[in-house]
């Protein structure tokens, strides 16, 4: 059985774990040695991230790059359709995700408790994070169907959308969501794999955001 190395709150564990379901892998979850960032899982895990995987005598870290390797040790049910162009696009919208969305709604957790809120900070992550969600319903109307069925692309998007939306509300500031970007949302959603994570998740997310809104 696989060994995953996660955290409740990580955004990438949870985009691994969409995978995970969609492919019926079987897997036992295992929280860093020593707690995240520690020196005893940089023992371990050089690089420290999460998730790390490990199979028999691999050891892998970053969700993308363990997903690839899942792809290909386990093709059904398949998370990148047949040809090379139709692949490329998947994986172009994969890293759109991990490094143009998600680092913008990443700069927003430092400002979730009242007193450490930088105004400046937010307005720019609200207009970015607007400009982000612009490009990807461009993007998504260039892919017939998105959503419909999993890929590698749609792995972290369920997850990032719903922290977006619940640090939105929590730090009173509004998201541009175009009519793409809703409907590619609720698509994927109705997703078994996808609706299974969100719904252990959402819980995760309320408990983190409780927490940071104490702290002083």
């Amino acid at each position: 059985m696989l060994e995953i190395y996660a955290i409740p709150a990580s955004l990438y564990c949870a985009k691994l774990r969409i995978a995970l379901r969609h492919k019926q892998i079987k897997w036992r979850e295992l929280p860093p040695p020593g707690g995240y960032g520690s020196p005893q899982y940089r023992a371990i895990v050089a690089s420290g991230n999460l998730p790390a995987m490990r199979d028999g005598d691999l050891l892998l870290a970053d969700s993308e790059a363990i997903i690839e390797y899942l792809e290909e040790r386990h093709p059904f049910p398949a998370l990148l359709p047949p040809g090379a162009s139709r692949r490329a696009r998947i994986r172009e919208l994969s890293r759109f995700h991990d490094t143009r969305l998600e680092p913008e709604l990443r700069k927003l957790f430092p400002h979730i408790g009242p007193a450490r809120r930088d105004q400046g900070v937010l307005a720019e992550q609200q207009q970015q994070l607007n400009t982000r969600m612009q490009q990807l319903a461009i993007m998504l109307a260039q892919r017939p169907k998105a959503g419909e069925t999993l890929t590698l692309a749609d792995c972290g998007f369920p997850v990032s959308f719903l922290w977006i939306a619940k640090l939105a509300h929590e730090l009173d500031f509004a998201i541009d969501w175009p009519v793409e970007v809703v409907n590619y949302r609720e698509s994927l959603a109705r997703l078994p794999s996808v609706a299974a994570e969100l719904e252990s998740y959402d819980p995760v997310v309320d408990e983190f955001l409780a927490m940071r809104m104490q702290a002083q």
